[in-house]
C-alpha cells in the first residue's frame, strides 16, 4: 500500500511516521498556544513565517510579531476570565517535491469561562505549509478561515 503525494508515492510506513510526527507537532504546538507560552509557540514558525487569519487586517509576519499577538490574546483571555483550548484534527497531509508538507486541518476552539460552561468559540479550517529546519518541523505559512465568516 502506498500513500499518494502530489508528486510521488510514499511508502505506507514512511507516510504513517510522517503523519504521527505531524500529529505530535500540532498537539505540542496547541498546548503551547493555550498555555500562553508565546515565545515557545512562535519558535514553531520559521523566522519569516506568515500567519493569515480573518480577524486581523493583514497577515502577521515573523516570530516576534507572532509571539506578541499570542501575548495580547492571552492577556485578553485572562482579563475576561476565559481559557481557550484549540483542538486540531482531520489532518489531510500532502508531502511536496521540495520537502515541504501542506497540511489541511480543522480546528475547533473551545472557550471555558471561569466558573461557567464550556462552549464552542470558533470552528476554523487551517492550511499550513510545514518545512523541516534543523531536523524540526516548522510552519512557513498558515492560513486560517473561520466557518462563521464564509
Amino acid at each position: 500500500m502506498t500513500a499518494q503525494t502530489e508528486t510521488q508515492p510514499y511508502s505506507a510506513t514512511g507516510f504513517a511516521a510522517l503523519y504521527a510526527e505531524i500529529q505530535q507537532f500540532y498537539a505540542r504546538h496547541m498546548h503551547l498556544l493555550d498555555s500562553g507560552a508565546a515565545d515557545e509557540w512562535a519558535a514553531d514558525f520559521t523566522e519569516d513565517a506568515s500567519f493569515s487569519v480573518p480577524t486581523l487586517p493583514a497577515p502577521v509576519s515573523g516570530r516576534d510579531a507572532l509571539a506578541s499577538a499570542v501575548r495580547r490574546t492571552a492577556d485578553a483571555n485572562a482579563a475576561s476570565g476565559e481559557q481557550h483550548r484549540h483542538w486540531p484534527g482531520v489532518f489531510d497531509i500532502w508531502p511536496q517535491e521540495d520537502g515541504s508538507v501542506v497540511v489541511h486541518s480543522y480546528t475547533t476552539v473551545y472557550a471555558s469561562p471561569r466558573g461557567g460552561e464550556s462552549r464552542v468559540h470558533r470552528v476554523c479550517t487551517c492550511t499550513d505549509v510545514l518545512v523541516r529546519q534543523g531536523g524540526r518541523l516548522l510552519v512557513r505559512t498558515r492560513e486560517v478561515a473561520r466557518d462563521d465568516l464564509r
